[in-house]
């Protein structure tokens, strides 16, 4: 059964905001008592933070579907929905947030960091909000806007400062289980760890975390053995240690071509791996033949600059030196690294001339196409279904200069346009009549410019009439009676 998780596709889906209410206040001896709907609730966000308890993306693996819930719709009498609840995730120290072409969303590094997966959408405003001096009583209210919905890929990189490399059996995990308080599972067979294991030493005044990588085999870069899965929990760490077998029981292996083979995989990988600082341990010196061929191997891997120790797990030989080098080691690089200074907000605001909207024309749809933040976001607000607030659109597009720009990009009546995402938009017939004159209205709910004759109308009625009449004098010319 599976422990241990470290890549997960997850699918994450934000609340709806809540629809305003369009409602007018009702009291004995009141009969205008004026609109009274209330705002809708926001919905809820998907964020995702760093908890130290968490240290495998297991429960994702299981459960990747993951939605906030949503804001509650406005009521009268002015009471707001309800904000929906947001959804906190925690995941492990390290986490990797990436989308699904493997774009880099965010780095969660360090307990309680967070990063809002998925936005939770805006309410609606109520028909109280809406009203104005010309438009008294408001027979229509905003829809809430749909939170964000979409797939991330949570990949996890284990946070070690010491990273433990080598051939399966080499001993990584007796080492890590004598230097530190783990427990990892030993045996004398390959492939025995299946997953990084983590421990914490302390060597004087210095802490820091010690992990090992399981399964580096020739090819391990291109995904033999288990070295590609799990290669990636090694690029944070400060210093790599080579952990060779003295005592191997295979004719065609030895310490120095285990050596040259793992380096040649590290470099294969990439990731920075190549520049780290490295030490080279010579582990199972406590068997008699161990012992000689680390004498006799040591000089040449010392000419080639490594540090070396002979250590044994087994007899616990060794192990302070090593622990207190890799501790000076690990405390050098801390102090090369910057210091975390506090994040500087940045204002910058929009140039004057940023009218927040473009209009383009798409020759192979043959429509106008307006891209924007508010131009987008009003339409998805809007509940086409009510002429009032369909008129409502179209005065806040023209107030923002939609219409102008139409005619400059050589728009005419009739002309298709496009508000939204080429897969997701909203397609009209533009009639620049319909924005204007939006205080003139009727009843609540009732727009009186949409009895209007509109031309594109017509037009396409005539000739959906003339396909009709041409079809209808090819079937009179060619029945056989």
């Amino acid at each position: 059964m599976t422990t241990f998780v470290d890549r997960v596709e997850l699918h994450v889906a934000a609340g709806n905001g809540g629809h305003g209410c369009a409602s007018v206040h009702r009291e004995k001896f009141k009969p205008l008592g004026g609109p009274d709907g209330g705002n809708g609730g926001r919905g809820g966000d998907v964020i995702l933070t760093v908890d130290q308890s968490i240290t495998t993306l297991l429960e994702y693996h299981h459960s990747p579907h993951r939605k906030a819930t949503n804001g509650k719709p406005g009521e009268g009498g002015n009471r707001s929905g309800k904000d929906g609840q947001d959804l906190v995730l925690p995941v492990p120290d390290g986490t990797v947030v990436l989308d699904k072409q493997g774009n880099v969303l965010a780095d969660l590094v360090g307990e309680g960091t967070t990063y809002v997966a998925a936005q939770g959408g805006r309410g609606g405003l109520g028909n109280a909000a809406l009203a104005s001096a010309r438009r008294k009583a408001p027979g229509f209210a905003l829809l809430g806007e749909p939170g964000d919905l979409g797939d991330i890929v949570l990949e996890l990189k284990t946070v070690a400062d010491v990273a433990l490399v080598g051939y399966p059996s080499a001993g990584k995990s007796s080492l890590i289980s004598v230097l530190s308080a783990a427990k990892p599972k030993i045996a004398d067979y390959p492939f025995t760890t299946l997953v990084p294991n983590l421990g914490v030493v302390t060597a004087g005044s210095t802490v820091y975390t010690i992990a090992d990588v399981p399964g580096l085999i020739p090819g391990a870069s291109q995904g033999r053995g288990l070295g590609l899965e799990f290669l990636r929990h090694v690029e944070r760490c400060s210093v790599l240690v080579h952990v060779l077998d003295t005592a191997t029981l295979e004719s065609d292996r030895d310490p120095v071509s285990d050596l040259d083979v793992i380096e040649e995989e590290l470099r294969l990988y990439g990731g920075g791996l190549e520049k780290r600082p490295r030490l080279v341990v010579l582990n199972k010196v406590d068997v008699p033949d161990g012992r000689d061929l680390a004498e006799m191997i040591r000089p040449e891997l010392e000419e080639r600059g490594y540090k070396v120790f002979e250590v044994s797990a087994v007899a616990r030989t060794g192990l302070k030196e090593l622990s207190f080098a890799l501790a000076e080691i690990v405390a050098r690089a801390r102090a090369r690294k910057p210091k975390q200074e506090a994040t500087r907000i940045v204002i910058r605001p929009k140039a004057v001339d940023d009218a927040g909207f473009t209009v383009t024309y798409d020759e192979q749809e043959d429509l106008y196409r307006v891209r924007g933040e508010k131009p987008e976001r009003w339409v998805r607000q809007t509940d086409f279904n009510n002429d009032e607030a369909v008129g409502y659109l179209a005065d806040r597009l023209n107030r923002l200069g939609v219409e102008e720009q139409l005619m400059k990009a050589g728009a005419r009546a009739g002309d298709g346009v496009a508000i939204g995402p080429d897969e997701n938009a909203v397609v009209f017939d533009w009639e620049p009549t319909m924005m204007a004159g939006a205080e003139m209205l009727g009843r609540r709910g009732e727009d009186h410019r949409m009895d209007a004759p509109r031309p594109a109308v017509q037009r396409r009625k005539d000739k959906e009439a003339q396909r009709g009449d041409a079809a209808q004098r090819e079937f009179d010319e060619f029945r056989p009676f």
